[in-house]
């Protein structure tokens, strides 16, 4: 995965816990019915729940990947390919 990529599932994680933290603390103190307070928090939770796992998908990445590493793009792999045919 490149460092795009597990910055953006870092990002993704911030933005559902602040969306649906605010969200939780808004409805819970709001004159509600009790459904729908508990059919909000459900959704919440596991919003906050794909949203950690997807910070988690990042923050693993970004531990794993070195920090000069990325994707290399195809023209780098033509001339690794040449390079290797001409040692032969």
């Amino acid at each position: 995965m490149s460092r795009r990529a597990a910055w953006t599932l870092i990002a993704l994680c911030a933005w559902t816990l602040w969306v649906w933290l605010t969200r939780m603390w808004i409805i819970a103190h709001r004159h509600q019915t009790m459904g729908f307070k508990v059919v909000h928090t459900i959704l919440g939770i596991g919003s906050i729940a794909f949203g950690l796992a997807a910070g988690w998908i990042g923050y693993r990445a970004l531990r794993t990947t070195p920090a000069g590493a990325g994707v290399a793009s195809p023209v780098q792999d033509r001339s690794v390919d040449r390079e290797a045919q001409e040692a032969r």
